[in-house]
C-alpha cells in the first residue's frame, strides 16, 4: 500500500511518478510531488519509482481568477 494525498492505494511493482499522475487523472506538468517529504523533479516523473510504503503528496495546480 501507498499513501497518496492521506488516501491508501494499493502499490504495484514498477509504479513511477508519471504513472500515478496518469492513473489518477492528475495533469502531470501542473503537478509537484513529494515522496516521503522530498520534492520530486519533474524531468525525472518517468523514471522515479515509488516503493512499496511511501507517502506521496500531490499537490495539482490550478489558475484562478
Amino acid at each position: 500500500m501507498i499513501k497518496v494525498n492521506s488516501n491508501e492505494l494499493a502499490w504495484e511493482k514498477g509504479l513511477t511518478v508519471e504513472k500515478l499522475l496518469k492513473n489518477n487523472n492528475f495533469i502531470i506538468h501542473l503537478s509537484v510531488v513529494k515522496i516521503n517529504g522530498k520534492f520530486i523533479d519533474k524531468k525525472s516523473y518517468h523514471v522515479q519509482l515509488i516503493n512499496d510504503n511511501d507517502d506521496i503528496k500531490i499537490i495539482h495546480l490550478v489558475a484562478g481568477g
